[in-house]
């Protein structure tokens, strides 16, 4: 009998439907009709694929309130948020028609003797392993810069949210993609490895753990085969002495709690010099605590269920073994009762290193206090991490807020008085444990391809 996953409405337990997982064979075939598929779409033209790209998004947009349902039923995301993440797979498509031209385009170098050219050309089918909380954005951005670049592109998604990935196949090739540039596999994560280990896989993409990441990179290094990894953080947000401590309080509140706090670059640590601390302290809980769990259905609701029982049970593992080492929780760190995978806006403070709430990502709506004498040892407690991937900047000298962020944050990306998501026009990733490569910004699609250099001599 095969292998089935359910997928689960975490703010009810009930279950949404039933999925086979296919065969071994099935998903080795699936590669090699991928690779059939490469050997005629490379020859594609740049303008054809952009054409489809820009056909996905008209679709994507088309059925926002629809795919913004069928997120909030599979991991909870608040209703009024998956409008959001649709438009922001339709720019990338756009962003993507648009700037490979200039991205792609063979470059003039010199040559003694003669003229060189340095090409990007694609390599062949790229595997993405990809999570569950943004289930339409994890997808599209590896997808599309791939498939843009003359790659094809399989996907293994989380099970929890196999019907969002079952709607973005359709939307592919409704959109006109060919059959076998992009395939939605729904296979275990046992079944992995033999994919990366086949001939015709030429690179591998992961957004997740360290875990996860470490196991994969592995395996692909094992193979000879590149591999990018997204591997979440702890971001830290430092509110230094000269800071608008209302505009801090709002935005970092909203970092927190945005897509239930289950995002790789929400605001998590929040690092405050002891001149504002109690002022920032004060207005932020009061903040975070009419920030109440609900429906996420409803259009009011900020925040919606943990994705699936066992990240709640996770998570909360991670509170309480906090607070058994000396971190105060000033509200929230209970599991409710009723039904659904809710967990309360939470606030921890008097947090050390050890603590999982400072060393640790903390993937739900639960905020690090962590009180610093300067600007120094902000900067400090920030670095103070094995991962890398976000974090902001809160002070009302941009230019001091610049160098910081230029020169001393130790992470791929940084906010100044502000919180922003992924942006198609600039690169998205990070550094130590939160993983290595690039996404977006023309970089994304440069990191599965042949960087092939043509020496012509001429007499």
């Amino acid at each position: 009998m095969a292998k089935t996953h359910q997928t689960i409405n975490p703010a009810t337990g009930e279950t949404i439907a039933t999925y086979e997982v296919i065969s071994d064979d099935q998903a080795l075939q699936a590669v090699r009709d991928s690779h059939e598929a490469f050997l005629k779409w490379r020859k594609t033209s740049l303008e054809e694929r952009g054409n489809i790209m820009r056909e996905i998004a008209k679709r994507l947009r088309a059925k926002k309130d629809e795919y913004a349902a069928l997120m909030t039923q599979e991991m909870g995301k608040p209703i009024s948020q998956g409008g959001d993440e649709i438009e922001l797979c339709a720019a990338i498509c756009e962003y993507s028609a648009d700037r490979a031209p200039k991205e792609l385009a063979d470059e003039e170098r010199e040559l003694e003797g003669g003229r060189a050219l340095v090409s990007y050309q694609p390599i062949g089918v790229i595997l993405g392993i990809q999570p569950w909380n943004f289930p339409f954005y994890q997808v599209v951005r590896y997808s599309i810069a791939n498939i843009m670049a003359g790659n094809t592109v399989l996907l293994k998604h989380a099970p929890n949210v196999w019907g969002a990935a079952v709607e973005i196949e359709k939307v592919f090739r409704e959109a006109g993609l060919p059959e076998n540039v992009f395939r939605n596999l729904l296979i275990d994560a046992d079944q992995v490895n033999q994919l990366i280990e086949h001939e015709h896989v030429r690179g591998v993409t992961l957004t997740g753990s360290p875990r996860a990441g470490s196991a994969v990179a592995a395996k692909a290094g094992e193979c000879l085969k590149k591999s990018v990894l997204e591997l979440g953080s702890n971001d830290a947000f430092l509110v230094l002495d000269d800071a608008d401590i209302d505009l801090a309080v709002e935005t970092c509140a909203q970092g927190r709690i945005y897509n239930n706090g289950e995002t790789c670059v929400a605001a998590k640590r929040f690092i405050v010099v002891d001149s504002v601390y109690q002022q920032f302290r004060d207005k932020f809980v009061e903040k975070m605590r009419q920030i109440e769990y609900g429906d996420p259905t409803d259009e009011n609701t900020m925040l919606g269920p943990i994705a699936r029982d066992d990240l709640r049970d996770t998570l909360h593992d991670l509170v309480k073994r906090s607070i058994d080492a000396g971190a105060t929780c000033v509200f929230g760190g209970e599991i409710p009762d009723g039904p659904g995978y809710f967990y309360p806006s939470t606030v921890l403070e008097d947090l050390k290193p050890g603590m999982p709430a400072y060393d640790e990502e903390l993937f739900g709506p639960v905020a690090s206090l962590i009180r610093v004498k300067d600007e120094d040892e902000a900067i400090r407690v920030a670095n103070d991490s094995r991962y890398g991937l976000g974090g902001g900047i809160f002070s009302k000298d941009e230019k001091r807020a610049i160098d910081i962020a230029r020169n001393l944050f130790d992470t791929g990306m940084v906010n100044i008085n502000g919180y922003r998501l992924a942006q198609p026009q600039l690169p998205f990733g990070g550094v130590k444990d939160s993983g290595y490569g690039r996404e977006h910004g023309g970089f994304g699609m440069k990191e599965f391809v042949n960087v092939k250099s043509v020496m012509i001599v001429e007499g």
